[in-house]
């Protein structure tokens, strides 16, 4: 082999390993796998009830958690007041803990919507709050108002109404407000389908203040998760960045969820990613798309790739699973996986660099240069952590750099997100050194992750090497024993 052919074959070797040494440092840029994350305030979200109970998780068996579907984080659950309370103060809540703990049992969460309309049944409000007086009104779809109509739907300011929603709400919020199985909850009390309008109910004028009533119902009782309102409760088409009734939830820490993706064929797509703009940068996004079949029939889901573009144009963290799963699996896989890599936050370590050895009692440093390659902040945020773990993966020593949180990584259009690097100063101490655990000398492999304050990780990394616990190996370090 001649001189030329050698060096040629050293370069690549070079470039295509992503480990290399610099001098007395180790630098190493790890690759972001490509697949679904699974972390904190974010994913997809599968209608198990999606107002009929029937649908779409009737057809999965109890041990069936849909573990094949990417990114999956959360079961969603909608379903009519008088189902949870069919009478005065006595409830089926089994009704939503079944299919929740088939999930929670996997570590994923649940989501809530409560509706209290629905234009398939006469009384999703239940009847004995009507039998207690409280006023509403029959009403015929497309039609409207109608004393001989099949549904009813309550006056939503109706002082009885209320006081039935208040106590349910309460009793509700006792079981759910800062449960941390639950990931939000829909403010579904007002307008068909818990959507917020009556378009296709009574189609009685707009009425701010009956909406604002049922906003700050919701955040009487919850005041510790996450509360989510349709944009439909501005107007399902009401153009605008900012709207009285969103603004008013905005104000009370309420996020934002649209239920319009797909309903309608392009250019009417959906209205309101201009509204998401004051959201997004606070509270994570919630986007529901048309029942995938229906979406299709109208022929307005095209190839898919309008799915992708509204978790861009609304900085989206949720998506939603609206039809049988696997069959909108099957037919938009590629779609799902770009949405995987896109949606709410990807925390990806672009670079880092560490020393190859270090004494024990002498401090040094590790540089790390982080990018969000999602749409979406890091809501949780969070802190870099590195671990020393031995050659039977026992930790030896952990540390937390506080100085950075991740939350605070901007993001940007697809490959552009930029970047932040740190240096993190970390000492491994040995028996006399006095403020840390003791280390012997020795070559331990280290491990990068994103987590708590406490170096306990939290958040899945985009790369390979993880052990098992959110830590992602990048390389070894030898430490020698403390100079005389």
């Amino acid at each position: 082999m001649n001189t030329r052919v050698a060096r040629r074959i050293l370069v690549l070797v070079f470039l295509l390993n992503p480990c290399v040494r610099a001098g007395e440092r180790q630098v190493v840029r790890p690759v972001d796998h490509g697949r679904a994350l699974v972390n904190p305030q974010m994913g997809w979200t599968m209608h198990f009830y999606s107002n009929i109970i029937t649908n779409y998780g009737s057809k999965l068996a109890p041990s069936d958690t849909l573990d094949d579907f990417p990114g999956l984080s959360c079961v969603y659950l909608r379903v009519p007041w008088s189902f949870l309370e069919p009478e005065e103060g006595r409830f089926n809540w089994s009704l939503l803990d079944t299919p929740a703990q088939r999930w929670i049992d996997k570590g994923a969460q649940i989501a809530l919507r409560i509706s209290s309309t629905e234009s398939w049944m006469r009384w999703a409000t239940p009847k004995w709050v009507h039998d207690a007086g409280a006023k509403g009104y029959n009403f015929t779809v497309g039609k409207g108002v109608d004393p001989n109509g099949p549904y009813w739907e309550p006056d939503y300011k109706d002082p009885i109404f209320l006081d039935k929603l208040d106590r349910f709400l309460a009793a509700l919020a006792e079981r759910y407000d800062g449960n941390p199985n639950v990931a939000f909850i829909d403010i579904g009390s007002f307008g068909v389908w818990g959507e917020g309008h009556s378009w296709a109910s009574s189609k009685l004028p707009f009425d701010l203040e009956a909406r604002k009533a049922h906003v700050d119902l919701h955040c009487k009782h919850f005041k510790r998760t996450l509360l989510a309102i349709s944009d439909d409760f501005a107007g399902p088409q009401e153009p605008g960045a900012h709207l009285p009734i969103t603004d008013y939830a905005l104000s009370k820490g309420v996020t934002l969820r649209d239920d319009s993706i797909c309903v309608q064929p392009p250019p009417h797509s959906w209205f309101h990613a201009e509204l998401a703009q004051a959201f997004w940068p606070r509270l994570p996004v919630v986007l529901e798309h048309e029942h995938y079949g229906s979406s299709k029939t109208r022929g307005a889901w095209g190839d898919g790739s309008l799915l992708l573009q509204s978790v861009e144009e609304y900085h989206a963290s949720y998506m939603s699973i609206h039809w049988w799963p696997r069959v909108l699996l099957e037919e938009n896989r590629e779609i799902v996986d770009k949405i995987n890599r896109r949606m709410g936050y990807r925390l990806q370590l672009r670079g880092t660099s560490f020393p190859r050895e270090v004494r024990l009692g002498e401090p040094f440093a590790v540089e790390t240069t982080w990018a969000n390659a999602g749409v979406a902040p890091c809501y949780p945020g969070g802190f870099i952590g590195f671990t020393f773990k031995d050659d039977k993966g026992g930790i030896v020593a952990a540390f937390a750099d506080e100085s950075f949180n991740v939350r605070d990584l901007e993001v940007g259009p697809l490959g552009e997100a930029p970047t932040h690097t740190l240096t993190s100063r970390l000492t491994v101490a040995e028996k006399t050194y006095g403020f840390a655990p003791a280390t012997e000398p020795g070559t331990y492999d280290l491990y990068v992750s994103v987590g708590q304050r406490d170096a306990t990780p939290t958040m899945a990394l985009p790369h390979d090497g993880d052990d098992g616990h959110r830590r992602c190996r990048i390389g070894a370090m030898t430490v020698l024993p403390r100079a005389d």
